[in-house]
């Protein structure tokens, strides 16, 4: 018979032909001009769209638009404050008592002086003297005391004061949460003041 050596290239010889035959095989089913078949071709090939084109399918014949909302809704969460950015509008907002529960007060006090050590106490400083961190490194000027008469702060003012910002004090409704987070500041500001005046 054959012998050893000329079997091992018999078999050698058969797995190359094996090998060649399969990538014949799998390629030949290949053809670039005629590529398969594609089910649902519209996930592999996507229409682009142009922002508020028209559209054919029916839906926006006339294109979209950028549609603002319908007249006197709001933000679902969000209620307006109902006094203006104006000396009028503080001078009503001066008048307002907080809606917040007397019968909470301890923890709207307690709500309040984290918040305002977190916002407030950098510049207005920890007992509302106007000696904050900022203000005695003299980053910032100008701060005012709670005690200071002339300024005649209440809790209503307070509270239209951090919605809309003062001077060179922007506003933190953005940064509070909500309203009630607001309204406990203020509370806690008008604490401050008591505890200054005594």
């Amino acid at each position: 018979m054959f012998p050893k050596k000329s079997n091992k290239m018999i078999k050698t010889f058969g797995k190359v032909t094996f090998v060649l035959a399969f990538v014949l095989v799998f390629t030949s089913c290949f053809n670039k001009n005629s590529p398969n078949y594609q089910y649902m071709p519209n996930m592999y090939e996507s229409v682009g769209y142009e922002t508020y084109e028209a559209v054919d399918n029916g839906l926006f014949p006339e294109g979209t638009e950028a549609l603002l909302p319908a007249e006197n809704t709001i933000s679902r969460g969000y209620m307006p404050y109902e006094f203006e950015n104006t000396l009028e509008g503080k001078e009503l907002a001066r008048l307002q008592p907080s809606p917040l529960d007397s019968l909470q007060k301890e923890t709207n006090l307690a709500k309040g002086k984290e918040l305002y050590d977190i916002y407030c106490a950098i510049c207005h400083g920890n007992k509302g003297a106007g000696q904050g961190t900022l203000v005695k490194r003299e980053k910032i000027l100008g701060v005012p005391s709670y005690d200071d008469v002339a300024r005649n702060i209440t809790v209503g003012s307070t509270y239209h004061t951090m919605y809309y910002g003062l001077n060179s004090m922007g506003s933190y409704a953005a940064q509070l949460e909500n309203e009630e987070e607001l309204w406990q500041v203020a509370e806690y500001v008008m604490q401050l003041k008591e505890d200054l005046t005594k």
